[in-house]
C-alpha cells in the first residue's frame, strides 16, 4: 500500500490513519496486505503520483516481498496507472478502483449492480489499456476486476458508451419507481428517518435493534450496499420508517456519488437524518466531518439531524454514561459535538443500551417540525382526519354542517396533503 501526504493539503485522517483505513478495504476485497510505505510530497508528481526516487523503492519492495499487487491510497490518472505499471512490473490499484470492487461484490440487487457497473464504467472508459478482456466475458475472480468485463484486445469504446447510455436509463426507471415508493409512504402517513454514517459505524447493527430485522451486519467496510427499510414504532405508538443507506467513506469516490443518485435520493427525501457514529472511534469528528461532506454535496445538510453515538460499550473509562445527562462530556470530542448538535444520543446497537432514549428523541424531532393546523375537512375525508391523529395532534373537533373541523399539529409534509383537500377559506395554519 503507498500513501502520499502533500505539503499544504488538508486531508481528514493523518497518512497512517487513512493507510489503516485502506488496508481494511484491502482485506474486504480479499487482498494480503504485506507492506506499507508513504511519502511527503511538495506537490504530486504528474507522471507517477510519488517521486522517482519512491518508485524505485517500492520496485525492491516487490522483488523483496514476492507482492503482485500495489494499491495506492487516492485516484490515479490514467497515465500515472500506466506510467506506474511499466515501471513497476505489476498490477496497480488505487483507492476508488478498489472501493468500486467492494461495492462490486456486495451489491445483492439488480439496483445495486446496475450502479456499480455504471460506476465502473465510468472509471474505466479513460483507463482502457489492450490487456482487458471482451466485454461479453466476466472475470473471474481478481480484485478490481470483479463487475464489468473486459476486452481481449481493443476496447469499442461506442459499446462502452451504449452500455453506459442504457444503464443510465435504466437507473433513471429506478428513480421513477423510488419516487412512486416514496409518494405512497406519504400516502400512508409515515415519517421517514434515514440512517447515515461512517461505513462500519455500525448503522445495520442499530437497524437490526431498532426493528428486529436481519439486515447482514460484519466487521467490514461497506458489509451492506443496498438499502433496507424497516417499520419502527415510537413511544406514543406513532409508525416511522428507518431506512439503512449505504456507508460514506472519506475520497469518497466521484463515479458512485452519481451512481447512487438514486439511493441516495432517500437520504434528499427523508424527514429526519439519523446519524450513526462509532464513538470508539480516535477519528470520530473527521469520520462525521466526511459524512456531512457527502451531506452537502446531495443537497441534505440542512435537515434536522440526530447523533447516535454507538458502541458506547466499546468507549473508554474516560467516557462514560451519566444518568442525569446521558453522557459524560469529560471527553473534549464529545463536548465539542454538543455545541454543534442539538440532538446527541448514546446507544450501543450490539447490546441495546439508550435505544428508548434514540426513539423519544427521533418523536421530538418530528414533533419540532410540526406546525399548528385549524380547518374544516369534509365528511368524505375521514381517511385523512385518521391520519392527523396517527401522526399528528388533535386537539379539537367539531362537527359543522360543512363538515368537520379539526384543530391540532401536523408535520409539516403532511400538513400540504390536509390543507389541499379543505375547502378555500376553511384553513388557517400556524407555524
Amino acid at each position: 500500500m503507498v500513501g502520499a501526504e502533500v505539503r499544504g493539503h488538508v486531508s481528514l485522517l493523518t497518512i497512517a490513519d487513512s493507510l489503516d483505513e485502506l488496508e481494511q478495504l484491502a482485506r474486504t476485497a480479499g487482498v494480503s496486505v504485506v507492506g506499507r510505505t508513504s511519502q511527503r510530497l511538495e506537490a504530486i508528481h504528474p507522471a507517477t503520483f510519488v517521486g522517482s526516487g519512491k518508485v524505485e523503492e517500492i520496485k525492491a519492495l516487490r522483488q523483496e516481498l514476492g507482492l503482485d499487487l500495489v494499491i495506492f491510497d487516492d485516484e490515479l490518472s490514467p497515465a500515472q496507472l500506466r506510467n506506474l505499471e511499466d515501471a513497476l512490473e505489476t498490477k496497480i490499484l488505487d483507492r476508488t478502483a478498489l472501493i468500486l470492487d467492494i461495492f462490486a461484490r456486495h451489491a445483492r440487487t439488480r439496483e445495486g449492480a446496475l450502479q456499480v457497473e455504471l460506476a465502473q464504467y465510468s472509471y474505466r472508459l479513460p483507463r482502457l489499456t489492450h490487456q482487458w478482456t471482451h466485454l461479453s466475458r466476466q472475470t473471474v475472480g481478481g480484485v478490481g476486476l470483479r463487475g464489468p468485463g473486459e476486452t481481449q484486445l481493443e476496447i469499442d469504446r461506442r459499446e462502452i458508451s451504449r452500455r453506459m447510455g442504457y444503464l443510465r436509463r435504466e437507473l433513471d426507471h429506478v428513480r421513477q419507481q423510488r419516487a412512486q415508493q416514496r409518494r405512497r409512504r406519504r400516502r400512508a402517513g409515515m415519517p421517514v428517518v434515514a440512517i447515515v454514517g461512517y461505513t462500519n459505524a455500525g448503522k445495520s447493527t442499530l437497524l437490526n435493534c431498532l426493528a428486529g430485522a436481519d439486515v447482514q451486519v460484519a466487521d467490514m467496510l461497506f458489509a451492506t450496499l443496498d438499502p433496507t427499510t424497516r417499520k419502527v414504532s415510537l413511544p406514543s405508538g406513532k409508525e416511522v420508517l428507518f431506512t439503512d443507506t449505504v456507508g460514506f467513506i472519506q475520497k469518497l469516490p466521484t463515479q458512485l456519488v452519481a451512481a447512487f443518485r438514486a439511493t441516495l435520493e432517500e437520504v434528499e427525501e427523508a424527514d429526519v437524518l439519523l446519524h450513526v457514529a462509532d464513538i470508539s472511534d480516535r477519528n470520530l469528528q473527521s469520520k462525521i466531518e466526511a459524512v456531512n461532506q457527502v451531506l452537502r454535496e446531495i443537497g441534505a445538510a440542512d435537515k434536522p439531524a440526530i447523533v447516535a453515538l454507538n458502541k458506547v460499550d466499546l468507549v473508554d473509562p474516560e467516557t462514560e454514561l451519566s444518568s442525569e445527562s446521558g453522557l459524560s462530556m469529560r471527553h473534549s470530542a464529545l463536548a465539542e459535538l454538543s455545541g454543534r448538535y442539538t440532538h446527541i444520543v448514546p446507544v450501543s446497537g450490539q447490546q441495546g443500551v439508550g435505544i428508548e432514549d434514540l426513539l423519544a428523541t427521533v418523536e421530538a424531532v418530528l414533533a419540532e417540525q410540526m406546525v399548528e393546523l385549524d380547518l374544516v375537512l369534509p365528511y368524505r375525508a375521514g381517511d385523512l382526519l385518521d391520519l392527523w391523529h396517527k401522526q399528528g395532534v388533535v386537539e379539537r373537533t367539531e362537527y359543522k354542517p360543512t363538515g368537520i373541523r379539526v384543530r391540532g399539529r401536523l408535520p409539516t409534509w403532511l400538513a400540504g396533503l390536509m390543507t389541499s383537500s379543505a375547502p378555500p377559506g376553511s384553513r388557517s395554519a400556524r407555524g
